[in-house]
């Protein structure tokens, strides 16, 4: 994955928000996952098209980090959500 790819999420993907969370059902597997309040503004940034660069910049300044900082974070989330077939990523 590259800071230049962008997400796209996965159709068969229902999401709510619980408080500051987001739970995600998988409609293909029946499986629920759960993101922090971190990983649900990543989530809501990847849905808006954001490439993962785009989202490392805006969690960054958001939680006064430094990109550089976001950026591992982002990549494994973003790796994790592909694998799990909840986004598929687009150069």
């Amino acid at each position: 994955m590259h800071l230049t790819d962008r997400a796209i999420l996965t159709p068969d993907v229902i999401t709510r928000r619980i408080g500051g969370e987001v739970v995600i059902l998988d409609l293909a597997s029946g499986e629920y996952f759960g993101l922090n309040a971190v990983g649900a503004r990543a989530w809501q940034l990847l849905g808006e098209g954001k490439t993962l660069g785009d989202v490392c910049a805006a969690l960054a300044m958001e939680y006064d980090m430094t990109p550089d900082e976001v950026q591992p974070d982002v990549l494994r989330l973003a790796e994790d959500l592909d694998a799990r077939h909840l986004i598929s990523v687009a150069p």
